[in-house]
């Protein structure tokens, strides 16, 4: 497996085992979906910040990473409100 394949299995890992923790503990589903979706966090900004698979000055990283912020801002939202 390649380096980006490991991320998105990462990726995956993180939210499931979010929304397993919900399943298994008294968690509420957005709840758990949120901690998961943190953790998912930390892979998206080692592929696309610390180990870019374009140069850092390519104009095209920044949409990827300012959808998946406003993702994650929107779910933070729903856990807070």
């Amino acid at each position: 497996m390649d380096y980006y394949d490991l991320i998105l299995v990462g990726i995956f890992a993180s939210v499931l085992l979010g929304v397993a923790a919900s399943l298994f503990t008294g968690l509420e589903l957005r709840v758990g979906l949120f901690a998961g979706t943190l953790v998912a966090t930390v892979f998206l900004y080692d592929a696309l910040v610390r180990n870019p698979p374009l140069p850092r000055t390519d104009p095209t990283m920044v949409v990827p990473v300012v959808a998946w912020h406003l993702g994650l801002a929107a779910l933070g939202a729903g856990v807070v409100g």
